[in-house]
């Protein structure tokens, strides 16, 4: 078995050797694609914010039965028979997610975080409303106000952003700006700010000016799972998550909604935005739920909060400037002009020694988005291989030696050896 076999079980030898031949037989191109997908990761530390590894339980899930299980509907209001198996799935799944984030009521079915944004939208607002949200280059995700989204063509979004001294999102702007638009809903949080929120505070602007709170928790539920970062869940109206991502469970979506709301989200998100649920992510969501909630999930989100302050100080040491001078988080967003580098520059050049990041966009930044002057990098997936805080100081003096001095074929070694020496674990 090679490494990048043992990375993600694509292997000819062991429990997945009958589905491997089958395939391997079928379509040998797609076959050695997939191996080079190993082979890929094998060799590279993932770092990007957006990716992470699934857990072993949480993949023969989505590998089974249900793949191909059609159950459009709800437990107990199925359009289609043969449905009592995926009934109990999706409502152990339902179940799980409440008892964990503490919620009055869950939908599991949305196939993305930006899915379950859409019916969040679908069931609170109507088309012109106005919308207040992180703006896009502060940190705010393209499902806020994104002129290439949905959301940017059907509503009035207003931009809030952070204060250009520490690099925190100003609740006084965000309350002058409530008051003056009076939007119908508030969205809190967005795709690269690493520190929490106050969502009381956020909560309290809602209030006074008669707007749901729509919390965007893609990037954190996994700290919230944990108790590793404060819970949006009593404070807002409705909650979007992803399964993926921190909580190390298929790329998927998930709502967290008050009683009051439930039938508006449930029927936000079918018939109104999509069909039939995918039935085997469903069943890997309740397995990645039930793993949350255990004392190993949150040694792993300790080990990816630590290891994210551990690589911020060494970006710090070699010349970046993480925003607000740290995280509380698995996130690090860093400004690199000082190495006379784009965003953009600095993801090929960490690419091309096998370091995985994100260029990102600043808030005040002069660069245009598709060139930037920030990069953004995760923890996750190097947590879930048990990679710890001297690793990941490791890897921030690695970068910042990428920057200053461009790839070469010592740093690419070194990356390989870390990136091997941990490729075996999930």
């Amino acid at each position: 078995m090679t490494v990048a076999d043992a990375v993600h079980g694509f292997t000819e030898t062991g429990h997945h050797w009958e589905a491997a031949q089958a395939l391997r037989q079928a379509d040998p191109l797609v076959a050695d694609l997939l191996s080079a997908e190993s082979e890929r990761r094998a060799d590279s530390l993932q770092l990007l914010a957006g990716e992470n590894l699934t857990s072993p339980a949480v993949l023969a899930a989505l590998g089974g039965p249900l793949i191909d299980k059609y159950a459009e509907g709800y437990p107990g209001h199925r359009h289609h028979t043969g449905c009592a198996p995926a009934d109990t799935v999706e409502l152990l799944a339902v179940d799980r997610a409440r008892a964990l984030f503490t919620a009055p009521h869950a939908n599991v079915q949305p196939r993305s975080a930006t899915s379950a944004m859409l019916a969040a939208y679908a069931a609170l607002l109507r088309p012109g409303d106005v919308v207040l949200s992180m703006s896009l280059q502060h940190g705010g995700h393209l499902s806020a106000g994104s002129r290439a989204n949905f959301s940017g063509r059907w509503f009035e979004f207003v931009g809030y952003g952070v204060r250009e001294q520490d690099g925190l999102i100003d609740l006084d702007q965000v309350r002058a700006l409530a008051r003056t638009h009076r939007p119908k809903a508030i969205i809190a949080g967005g795709i690269s700010h690493p520190r929490h929120l106050d969502w009381a505070g956020f909560r309290e602007i809602a209030d006074e000016v008669g707007a749901y709170l729509v919390a965007s928790a893609a990037q954190t539920i996994g700290l919230v799972a944990a108790g590793a970062a404060p819970s949006p869940v009593p404070y807002a109206d409705v909650t979007v998550a992803a399964t993926h991502k921190l909580l190390r469970g298929p790329r998927g979506g998930l709502l967290l909604c008050t009683s009051d709301l439930a039938d508006r989200i449930d029927r936000a998100v079918f018939p109104f935005t999509q069909g039939g649920a995918a039935m085997n992510e469903v069943a890997g969501k309740a397995v990645a739920l039930l793993e949350a909630g255990t004392p190993e999930f949150a040694t792993y989100i300790g080990r990816a909060v630590d290891g994210a302050r551990s690589l911020a100080q060494s970006l710090a040491e070699s010349g970046a400037r993480p925003l607000t001078g740290g995280t509380d988080t698995h996130l690090v967003t860093a400004d690199i002009s000082a190495f006379g580098l784009s965003g953009a520059e600095a993801e090929r050049r960490c690419a091309a020694v096998g370091l995985m990041l994100g260029k990102c966009a600043l808030p005040f930044d002069p660069a245009p988005p598709s060139e930037a002057s920030g990069v953004r990098l995760g923890t996750g997936a190097s947590a879930a291989q048990g990679m710890g805080q001297a690793e990941l100081a490791e890897v921030g003096a690695l970068i910042g030696q990428v920057l200053e001095h461009g790839a070469d074929a010592r740093i690419r070694g070194r990356v390989q050896e870390l990136a091997r020496s941990f490729a075996g674990r999930r």
